[in-house]
């Protein structure tokens, strides 16, 4: 009995189990390399190319799809984000949560202020370039894209 003891355990190359001594069959390939199959079922499934990951009652099945785990010692700790309550440049905390607490019609007046404001200085804006133009005398000749680049002009005819 002490020999059995001695030798080692071997792995199946497609299931994963325990190949006991005296068990299974060993296949050596081209390359030298070896595989040893727990039983004829599993040298024949290999000997199809089946892929073990797709065979439910292998090992490595059984890895990929998470099953025989212990869900407590699996769970990993999340961390939760604190979160903080910070001024922005130029801005203080106090500020932003007076603008947070406003009503909603004070907001919307103030908004509306804003655009009025926006409009009234878009007009003058406008009505002073009009003046300019208006002013500038016009003297320049009016030239299409071409000839600003520098292209001739055309030769106007002289016959009709």
């Amino acid at each position: 009995m002490p020999e059995l003891l001695e030798r080692k355990l071997e792995n199946c190359s497609f299931s994963g189990y325990k190949i006991y001594p005296s068990r299974g069959r060993v296949f050596i390939r081209g390359d030298s390399k070896t595989f040893r199959f727990l039983s004829s079922k599993t040298n024949s499934l290999f000997d199809q190319a089946k892929n073990p990951r797709k065979i439910a009652w292998t090992r490595l099945y059984r890895k990929a799809h998470r099953k025989g785990i212990k869900e407590e010692a699996s769970k990993k700790r999340t961390r939760r984000a604190v979160k903080y309550n910070r001024a922005v440049v130029g801005v203080s905390w106090e500020a932003i949560n007076a603008r947070r607490n406003e009503k909603t019609d004070v907001r919307a007046a103030a908004r509306a202020e804003a655009v009025t404001k926006a409009k009234a200085k878009r007009k003058e804006e406008a009505a002073k370039k009009k003046a300019e133009r208006a002013n500038a005398p016009n003297t320049a000749q009016k030239i299409s894209k071409q000839q600003a680049r520098g292209a001739s002009m055309k030769p106007k005819p002289t016959s009709r």
